[in-house]
Order: C-alpha cells, then structure tokens, then sequence
C-alpha cells in the first residue's frame, strides 16, 4: 500500500515523531495523491474537490513553516516526496 512506503522513508525514533511537520506533510501527500486519483475517475464530486483544496492548503502552510523555520530539512522533505516547491508571493 502506498501509505506504508511513505512512512518507512521517514526515520522511526520515537512515537512522537508523528506529530513531526516531516511525518504530517508525508500524510497530506498520501491524502492528496488518493484523492487525485479518485477525482480522475468521478469528476463532479464537488465534496471531495473542497477537501483537496483544504488539504492541499494545510500542506502548503506547513511546507511554509518548515521552510522557514530549517531549509535544509525542508529540501531534502520535497526531494523525498518529489513535489515541487512552493511560489513565494
């Protein structure tokens, strides 16, 4: 399952690290990529194209926060997950 091989790429030390910006993005990533495929299928389900948006926003803020906060961490998170970087305004 795809959930499972984005967790093992993220370094398991501690249950805490669950709560990781890390750990949180790889989730909404998992949720946006299941999403995107079912929204190829069923096209008007307009529910769930408010949920990818709201999620693809809290990804963006996170991806936001931990840019600033440590930007090392941040490229080496969007080389994993192969997604492109944010626009900055």
């Amino acid at each position: 399952m795809v959930k499972n091989s984005f967790i093992s790429v993220i370094p398991q030390e501690k249950e805490e690290n669950r709560g990781s910006v890390e750990f949180q993005v790889f989730s909404l990533t998992n949720k946006i990529r299941r999403l995107t495929l079912h929204l190829e299928l069923h096209k008007k389900d307009f529910s769930s194209q408010r949920g990818l948006r709201i999620i693809l926003g809290k990804r963006r803020r996170l991806l936001a926060y931990l840019s600033k906060k440590n930007r090392i961490r941040y490229k080496k998170l969007i080389d994993q997950l192969n997604i492109r970087e944010q626009k900055v305004r």
